[in-house]
This record gives C-alpha cells, structure tokens and sequence, in this order.
C-alpha cells in the first residue's frame, strides 16, 4: 500500500483546538525559523507577515501550534539569538503590529503561537552591556565580568571554552574579561542580580499580554553557573554538553528560575506554557526541568540523536518515557531543528536517508507525548552541504574550522557534538536555506526576489506545491500521518498518550522494561519494533531488506508499499508501517 489515509472518521479531538486544557501533552507543534520560512518584501529575508501568509499551510498539516524563532531586535550576530531588545520587532522581520497580526491570524486557524526568549545572554549592543562597557555604576553585576588571571590579568579567568569554539572569554579595555558561553557578542547575563530576573518576569508578561501562548526557552539549562566558576581541566568541552556534568551547563539553581516562571505563565490561566531547549547527562537530569512546579515540556534530544539502530532507539524510547512519567510529564520527540544536520542527511542521504527519515517521523508520530517538526522536514528537504564559505552566516564557522571540510555530518549545533561534532563547526546554515514553496527555479516561491542563503538547483520537485496532491510523496505522508493521529482512538488523544494508570511489562530482549502509558512492546524479528497502544500498533522495519512477519492489524498508513493477505505481511525495508486492530 502508498500512505494512503484509509476510510476512517476524522475529526479534531475538540471543536475548539484552543480550547483544551493540557493541549501541550499531546501537541504537534510545527518550528518556524523566521528567516528561512517565507519573505513578504523581497529582501531576501524571511519575514513575520511572510510567515502569517502562509500559516494555512500549517494549518493543513495538521499541527497544533508554531515555534518562532527570535524576531526581536538583533544585530544578528547569531541569527537573533543575540537579542538587543526583548520587547520590539527587528525592522528586518517587521514591526509589533505584524507580530500582533501573526498571532490573531494563527489562533483564528486553531494554531497557538510559542515564541524564543533568551535568557542565558544578551547581545552586545543590549543596553545593560554598553552600560557596563561604559563605566555606568553597578552596571557590570547585570553580567559575568572577572578579573584576569596571572601576574598582569592576561590570562582569561578559568579554562572555560565557548560552545561555538575559542575561549568563552572577552578582554574589555580596561582589562577585565566578560563570560559569553556562545558568541563573544552574546555577553551572559548574571541571574544572581535581581534586576535580571525581574526583567525578563516582565519580558514574559509583555509577549503574554500580546497573546503568545508560551515560550521556548532557549539555553534553559545555562543561566546559573558553578559558585567560584571552577575549571573544568579538559578541552573540547562542546563534546561534554549532554554528556557529563558541567560547571556552567544544567546547574541546580536554574530550577528556581523555572519554577518562578512556571508561577507567572499559570497565573494567565488559559494553557500558557514553557519549553526548555535543556541538556542534561540523564533523561533522569532532563525530567528535572518538567516537574509539575516547573516547565511544561523539554526537548528529547537523546531521541534526536539516536543512531538507526533498534535497540538503541528502544533505549531511548523506554528511557525517556519512563523519567518523564515519573514527575507526570509528557515525553517530546524531535527529529531536527535549526541547529542541527537534517535528518534526512543524517540517516545516511539519497533514497536510503530519505526513506529512514520517513520512517522515523512515523515512529516519532506513533510515540506517547508531544512531537516537533522543524520547517522542511515535511518536505523531505536534505541538508544542504554545499554552501560557499562566503554565503556562511553562522558565527561557529569564522570561530573554529570545519571538521573534515564543509560535509555535512551527524552534528548537532550548539549541544554536544559525540560523532558529530561537524554541526558545531559552522554547519548549522545547511538546515537553514530557505523553503521551497512553489516554481521550478530560486527563489522557488520563498518570496519576490532572492533568498539569503542560496538555495539548490532541483529543488523545485520539493515543493510543497509540487508534492501537494502526491500519495507518494513525504508532504502527503505528513499530512495523512497528522490526520490520522487525531483520529485513531489509541493516539493523539491526552488520555491514550499520557493519561489513565500506567503499565508496567518486561522487555522481549529488545531492551530494558517499559514504563509508559498506553503503550506495549511485542516481539518481533530481529531489527524490528513493534509496539502497541490501543486499538494500535506500529512495526519499525530498521533493516536493509524486507521482512516478513504476522500482520499485527489492518494497516492504515505506510512510509513505503506494504504486502499483506491479512495473515502475514512483508515490511520493505527501513520502513514504518501503522495499523489499526
């Protein structure tokens, strides 16, 4: 069989999708990188009104919310990321009137709105920091000034690397050095300073005023650091992010923070949430920041980062599912995002990635919990690897030299890098070229003149315009995927993923026992998952090869053409199927 939707009923799990209280647990909710989405004026430039004109494509989709990047005022040093002024909009991206409109137009679609806030640093040109640079009294405790070390304070004041590559400190001209875990022009705040906290409480409250349904926290893990900011002693610490425990990263004190700011999103009542981009050590660390004082939902990247292998990925999937439970959170799956290579590149390119990527959006649609989707990935969009050094923007690839050339490789950005440290290498921009919308040659419809990031030659078969109405392609599979998971019954639905009693089974040697909500591992051949909820089951084909088994149910959407009389069917290989019993 195609990803055909087979003849069920459909319908949305409440007329109103604003309407029900824990809408996050379950959500699907669609990143925007507003640069690289749709432009409005020509600029080149992704824009806030380019992405309001085309919130019917989300809406078509099928997902439940939208993820902006920062739009605020920036130098763009870091692509937004390094903010000048939480409360306005860049003139690049528009005004407060269109981030205004963006918001209304995309609830009047049943779509809520989450936006970036960054409260690890602030760029530069912020006017806190150009106080400090100049003198102002007092100015300098908003942020982590310190004294050199050695005989003349030449030396930085301890061993503490930037996570985009070089020192992560800058000498002022008066001799003092300032912390920037990123780029030297993403000076990090103190939050030991009560002015800093009382200004981003009222940071929140401004963009809550205007109607943004929640945050994603970006570096949530990253604002409180170490008493004394003791060495580290070892380098490459990039690749130590998420892996082991640090003195600047996943501290025990942000958790105060969050659960400050977890009071202020509940005190508007109406299904306000935050969302931690946090790395830990353990899923255990990471479930931490979801506690029912403290953050909604944080980003899975364990589940980001697992290899094309069964019984890794079941790891990853029983881990996460069981810390999450544990404080009575929902569990997030992500498969990319704007730091990291694309999946469909990462899974090995061509038909073979394409495939595997597929397959995993099914799998990632199938888990309990809340799913993200990055922009393009519904397009089945590859990383591009083959930029010019000169079109680059990303501020890690003038820091530190790419690993092995500008190739793409499994990286991940601004987190810890393992196998793959080349997405920390200044390879973030080749997840970042601008979408294509429609047209067989650039701008492909991105917008009426050309796109900031050059986009390549065929990309017009990627389209969505292109794919729209195709049962083959990966739009439709996105779309009949997202469909469906409102409507099984064992799906979608808050108590068929999270809610009701918690079952425990044994594992079948695929690998530790499961905790987890509605949702049953049964055996299967070797390379195979299978796992059940109700009136579900989903089989995970890993293999090169096909493979033949008993059917587990009717089947009713498929990554690749599925054969079955009924009794046995043969999975294609490294293919997802879905089924209904």
């Amino acid at each position: 069989m195609n990803h055909e939707l087979t003849a069920l009923p459909l319908a949305r799990a409440s007329s109103d999708p604003l309407a029900n209280g824990g809408w996050w647990r379950d959500a699907v909710i669609y990143q925007v990188y507003v640069r690289s989405f749709a432009d409005s004026d020509g600029d080149g430039v992704g824009d806030l009104r380019g992405v309001r004109e085309r919130l019917p494509h989300l809406a078509r989709l099928g997902v439940d919310a939208v993820w902006l990047t920062p739009f605020y005022v920036s130098p763009q040093a870091d692509g937004g990321y390094d903010v000048a002024d939480y409360r306005a909009v860049d003139p690049l991206f528009g005004d407060l009137a269109d981030a205004d409109d963006l918001v209304r137009a995309a609830h009047a679609l049943g779509l809520r709105v989450i936006v970036d806030v960054v409260p690890n640093h602030t760029s530069e040109r912020h006017p806190w920091f150009r106080e400090a640079l100049a003198g102002v009294p007092g100015a300098r405790e908003r942020y982590l000034f310190r004294p050199g070390r050695g005989v003349d304070g030449s030396l930085p004041p301890n061993d503490w690397e930037s996570v985009f590559g070089g020192p992560a400190w800058t000498r002022v001209a008066d001799g003092d050095w300032y912390l920037h875990l990123f780029a030297p022009e993403q000076p990090d705040l103190d939050w030991e300073h009560p002015e800093v906290a009382e200004e981003f409480a009222s940071v929140l409250r401004f963009w809550l005023d205007l109607g943004v349904d929640g945050f994603r926290v970006d570096v949530a893990h990253g604002m409180v650091k170490a008493p004394g900011l003791p060495d580290i002693g070892r380098g490459a610490q990039a690749t130590l992010i998420g892996t082991e425990p640090l003195p600047f990263f996943d501290q025990d004190g942000v958790h105060a923070i969050h659960r400050s700011w977890r009071r202020l999103l509940d005190s508007y009542g109406d299904g306000r949430i935050g969302v931690a981009e946090a790395w830990a050590p353990t899923s255990e660390r990471l479930a931490l920041y979801v506690r029912p004082d403290e953050l909604h939902q944080a980003f899975n990247f364990r589940f980001l980062n697992c290899p094309w292998d069964p019984a890794a990925m079941r790891t990853v999937i029983d881990e996460s599912l069981a810390a999450t439970s544990a404080v009575g959170a929902p569990t997030t799956w992500v498969l990319s995002n704007h730091d990291v290579v694309r999946h469909v590149t990462r899974y090995g390119g061509g038909a073979q990635g394409l495939a595997r990527a597929r397959a995993a959006a099914l799998l990632m649609l199938a888990l309990p919990g809340s799913a993200y989707v990055y922009q393009g990935e519904e397009l089945g969009l590859p990383e591009v690897t083959d930029l010019p050094a000169e079109a680059r923007r990303d501020p890690a690839f003038r820091r530190r030299p790419a690993a092995g050339g500008d190739t793409a490789g499994d990286g991940r950005g601004a987190g810890p890098a393992g196998d793959g440290a080349q997405g920390q290498e200044g390879l973030r921009d080749g997840c970042r070229v601008p979408l294509p919308w429609s047209g067989h040659e650039a701008p492909y419809g991105f917008g009426p003149g050309r796109s900031w990031l050059p986009q390549p030659d065929g990309w017009g078969g990627l389209s969505v315009a292109a794919q729209t109405g195709d049962p083959h392609s990966t739009l439709e599979l996105y779309r009949a995927a997202l469909e469906l998971r409102r409507a099984l019954p064992g799906l979608g639905a808050v108590e068929a993923g999270q809610g009701g009693p918690v079952e425990e089974w044994p594992g079948t040697g695929a690998g530790p026992a499961v905790l987890a909500r509605g949702m049953r591992w049964r055996p299967a051949p070797e390379g195979v998952l299978l796992f059940t909820r109700p009136g579900f089951s989903c089989t995970l084909n890993t293999r090169p090869s096909a493979v033949d088994m008993p059917s587990p149910g009717r089947p009713v959407l498929s990554s690749a053409p599925v054969q079955t009389d009924g009794r046995t069917v043969r999975l294609p290989p490294d293919s997802c199927t879905w089924w209904a019993s």
